[in-house]
């Protein structure tokens, strides 16, 4: 691809069309409900990861603050250097899923092995996920919490439990979980439902 050309596809982005072929359909298809209107809508950044909560300080898919959620935050740079910051895996996932043809070019994570008040940024294969332990999740049942440190994800397992996996295994976690807490707050409806039937049969019961 040409300069030019990539430019091109740059200045597509940043107008809120989608890059190549699909730009045609942008105008059918802004806020119908598809993906389109999930691309990222920050301008394009190729350092993205510098100062990286001001820069993107709510996550885009539920709008928590990336600041207080740092220690579980997450950025993605896609390959037009358009970049989503997230506050957790978990919108991660859902970002990386919307955007499947912008291929992802650097993924960073907030490095628990870091001292400090606000975690650096990591490179998700540079580091290594604790899953299923005693700290709690972010957005999901099940957390999944990133060290760029082995030894420290070591120490924190054999504090909290849980297992050690890569990037790619916490992403798999990630993607199973959202089916099992759909699950979950499906049974939890269903199960509210069916006291509040219960509850009014009794009332009726009572009013006869």
């Amino acid at each position: 691809m040409d300069r030019r050309e990539a430019l091109k596809l740059t200045l597509l982005a940043g107008a809120g069309l989608a890059a190549g072929g699909q730009s045609a359909h942008a105008a059918v298809c802004e806020g119908d409900g598809t993906p389109m209107q999930f691309i990222p809508k920050k301008p394009a950044d190729p350092q993205a990861h510098v100062n990286d909560i001001e820069k993107y300080p709510k996550c885009p898919y539920c709008g928590m603050d990336r600041k207080q959620f740092h220690h579980s935050r997450m950025l993605i740079q896609y390959s037009d250097d358009l970049a989503d910051g997230t506050c957790s895996l978990h919108c991660a996932a859902i970002s990386l899923s919307l955007n499947i043809d912008r291929e992802p070019k650097a993924i960073w994570a907030g490095d628990n092995a870091a001292a400090g008040d606000i975690k650096p940024l990591v490179e998700v294969d540079k580091a290594t996920f604790l899953v299923g332990s005693k700290i709690p999740g972010v957005m999901t049942a099940r957390s999944k919490v990133a060290y760029g440190n082995a030894d420290a994800a070591k120490a924190a397992q054999a504090a909290n439990g849980g297992e050690l996996t890569d990037f790619n295994g916490a992403l798999l976690a990630a993607y199973t979980d959202m089916a099992k807490d759909v699950a979950r707050i499906r049974k939890l409806r269903a199960e509210r439902r069916k006291k509040m039937m219960e509850q009014q049969g009794k009332a009726m019961e009572h009013h006869h």
